[in-house]
């Protein structure tokens, strides 16, 4: 989940960041859109970058944000390959021919 979760964390923190938004700005748009969040509970929730898609999704709607880009996932976990050895059989007989 930690995988999940920094990812989450740096889509937002990029998308502040190319727009020049800082926490006490965001949370400033927040609350005219309805949302009251605390300098302090928005660093905290983007430090951890545990938070809910729908603030994720406030966030990215108040600064502007129309699209974004996930990266590809990739893990080592889920890429698993046997090594490429080409296998040939052999009788007992070609191995004792030397």
């Amino acid at each position: 989940m930690s995988y999940w979760s920094d990812k989450a964390k740096r889509l937002l923190k990029s998308e502040l960041v190319k727009r020049g938004i800082s926490h006490t700005h965001l949370v400033e748009l927040l609350s005219q859109i309805g949302i009251e969040e605390t300098k302090a509970g928005i660093d905290s929730k983007i430090s951890r970058g545990t938070f809910s898609a729908s603030f994720l999704l406030q966030c990215l709607s108040v600064i502007g944000c129309d699209k974004f880009e996930v990266e590809q996932y990739e893990s080592e976990l889920m890429i698993a390959a046997e090594p490429e050895v080409k296998y040939s059989p052999s009788k007992p007989e070609d191995n004792a021919k030397g």
